[in-house]
């Protein structure tokens, strides 16, 4: 019947706050094509994400000054097929003693790209919101895993670790970082031992100041307790107190 309206779609407005994939419709028994190839562009967005290679010069002009080192991972492909390579740091690597309070560990994880793009706008956040806290020189860490910053930590001889990673990418994230704090870092140490703040990517995931109070709360209550994980958690995370200095942190040379 001609001049009725066109059927509302009851979806739209969710589908305009969230970037899930919901409410795809169909055609026929399938997707329609414009959701099928919209589908091929993400997977292989994904994939991208993990093979890109980390572009180091950059992220370390980005930063200003900081150390590199590798994991014991030798190329991408080992990497992702042994990823207790990408936990321990490649033979022969010479870290400083520091004696700091904090080490930040940038590593390319499954998707350099989401360090590339938010680890120093992360870094520099949580930089403003650590006043008293010496901090040694960021590590750019390639082929990384998580854990390798247990070792980094250890060798820097820092009371705590956050390593600052790409998170692995999905249909609707392939740059999320994510964010690891860990309390007296030390090889051996259990995820259970850790604290996470994850999808950090404005603007669609945790912007960078909200996940740098996160973190830094969590890193005062953790230097409290004397611990973090499961412990920390239990005891709640309390934020940085209102109208603290923001001068920059003493950097540890």
């Amino acid at each position: 019947m001609t001049g009725q309206p066109a059927p509302r779609d009851a979806f739209a407005v969710l589908r305009e706050a969230t970037q899930a994939r919901v409410a795809l419709g169909r055609a026929g028994d399938a997707l329609p094509t414009s959701r099928e190839l919209a589908f091929r562009v993400a997977h292989a967005a994904a994939r991208d994400a993990v093979h890109a290679p980390l572009d180091t010069a950059a992220l370390r002009e980005a930063l200003g000054e900081a150390l590199e080192v590798r994991s014991a991972a030798p190329d991408r492909a080992v990497y992702l097929q042994r990823p207790d390579l990408g936990r321990r740091l490649a033979e022969g690597t010479a870290l400083p003693s520091t004696s700091a309070d904090l080490a930040v560990v940038l590593g390319d994880g499954l998707s350099p790209r989401a360090l590339q793009e938010h680890g120093p706008g992360t870094l520099a956040a949580l930089r403003e919101r650590l006043p008293g806290w010496s901090i040694a020189p960021p590590v750019v860490a390639r082929q990384a895993r998580v854990a390798l910053g247990d070792e980094i930590g250890a060798r820097l001889g820092v009371r705590a670790v956050v390593v600052l990673i790409g998170e692995r990418p999905g249909l609707t994230a392939a740059d999320s970082l994510g964010a690891y704090l860990t309390w007296a870092p030390r090889p051996g140490r259990a995820d259970s031992e850790r604290n996470c703040v994850s999808n950090i990517r404005p603007p669609h995931g945790t912007d960078y100041a909200q996940a740098a109070d996160t973190l830094a709360g969590l890193l005062v209550s953790a230097r409290a307790l004397g611990a973090s994980g499961v412990a920390l958690k239990d005891q709640g995370a309390k934020p940085p107190t209102a109208g603290l200095d923001r001068s920059p942190p003493k950097e540890i040379r």
